[in-house]
């Protein structure tokens, strides 16, 4: 049971005991233009078929750094369209490697970013209920405690008690995003103060793309599920849809070569092997715990871990899930149809010139998903 003065205006929503959809979204910088160009099509499967928005479908949204961005957007009822204007106009601002001694200067001036921010979600926006049109979850790295810190906006969750002087939902939206751009090496660490009266709540943040859940989706699930999260959803293939949306993914193949790469690019090439082994734990994870109805290949063992039964044969697993990507290497681009565009430049985090193509790509994925992915769900 929720607590119905802490829900507000999502109260009649929550409050009413039915299956739940989830939507989980990777981390990735400019790539997450791969992720908007897959949320159109899945935007139009659900208006077509339920004449719903995305934030009215799914009713917990969960994002990581460049998904934290999106999913924050969703959350406030933004069309993916929107979202697309906003990345192709300031992906520079918030991506663009060369824009870190602005940032900086902007410290104690004038920030555009900010500004920008504040128009697109709101300069008074926070976690409440009254500001979101559904949960949120987002994944932050505090760099003080040197720990993942996932902040919902789950208004029963511990940490979400108006009553606490430090209560999460107080944050403002536009910075928690902000916090979320602030990619080790590209940009300064974001400074969030819980607490005006206490300076022991004062964190410094960084990118939540280095913690476990650059990919947020089986930690969705986690505290959608787990009582100590205060949601205590129920789950089962036909109470639980999770969703899990990729900004492209290319396993980095060294051969003999790595053995004779320097320390510089070996230490270059981290963030993305690391993104890369996390997506892929992730998927794993939810593919043996939820029943996949789609998913791509992962490995010679495991493939795709796609039963070979309708999803109306029920397996006993605890939630149905379907995982959209892109392939990056030269023979997932070739797959797409997208032979022109050069997987080397695409696969780069921070390659805002690349925008138009990202969004190709993610389009061009897009085709793959099947309202039979959605089960009863739709």
């Amino acid at each position: 049971m929720i607590h119905p003065e802490r829900w507000k205006g999502l109260r009649r929503r929550y409050e009413e005991d039915r299956p739940r959809r989830m939507l989980a979204l990777d981390g990735g910088g400019i790539r997450g233009l791969i992720t908007l160009g897959i949320l159109e099509r899945l935007e139009a499967i659900v208006r077509d078929k339920q004449g719903l928005a995305l934030h009215e479908y799914f009713d917990y949204i969960a994002g990581t750094s460049t998904g934290a961005i999106i999913a924050a957007g969703l959350a406030r009822g933004l069309p993916v369209g929107t979202l697309v204007d906003f990345y192709i106009s300031c992906g520079e601002q918030m991506f663009e490697p060369s824009r870190l001694m602005q940032r900086i200067k902007y410290l104690y001036t004038a920030d555009p970013l900010k500004e920008k921010l504040q128009e697109v979600f709101g300069a008074r926006t926070d976690l409440g209920p009254d500001s979101l049109k559904c949960l949120l979850l987002v994944v932050t790295k505090n760099v003080t405690t040197d720990s993942p810190w996932p902040i919902s906006s789950n208004p029963d969750a511990m940490f979400n008690d108006p009553a606490r002087s430090d209560c999460n939902l107080r944050i403002p939206l536009w910075q928690l995003v902000r916090a979320s751009t602030a990619a080790p090496v590209y940009f300064p660490p974001e400074i969030l103060q819980w607490d005006p009266a206490n300076q022991d709540k004062t964190f410094v943040f960084a990118d939540g793309g280095v913690t476990p859940y650059n990919n947020p989706a089986f930690l969705l699930y986690r505290m959608a599920t787990v009582p100590a999260y205060r949601l205590c959803w129920t789950g089962g293939e036909d109470r639980l849809f999770l969703i899990s949306v990729g900004t492209g993914t290319a396993e980095r193949r060294g051969g003999a070569a790595a053995a004779h790469r320097n320390v510089i690019s070996n230490v270059a090439g981290m963030p993305g092997d690391l993104m890369h082994g996390i997506q892929v734990d992730q998927d794993i994870s939810c593919r043996t715990v939820g029943r996949c109805s789609y998913g791509g290949f992962l490995d010679l063992e495991l493939t795709d871990l796609v039963p070979a039964l309708p999803l109306s044969a029920n397996t006993g697993r605890e939630f149905l899930y379907a995982r959209y990507n892109a392939d990056l290497t030269e023979t997932g681009l070739r797959e797409l149809g997208l032979s022109d565009i050069a997987p080397e430049q695409i696969q780069r985090m921070d390659a805002v010139e690349n925008s138009r193509d990202l969004l190709r790509v993610g389009r061009a994925a897009s085709a793959r998903i099947s309202a039979a992915h959605f089960g009863g769900f739709l």
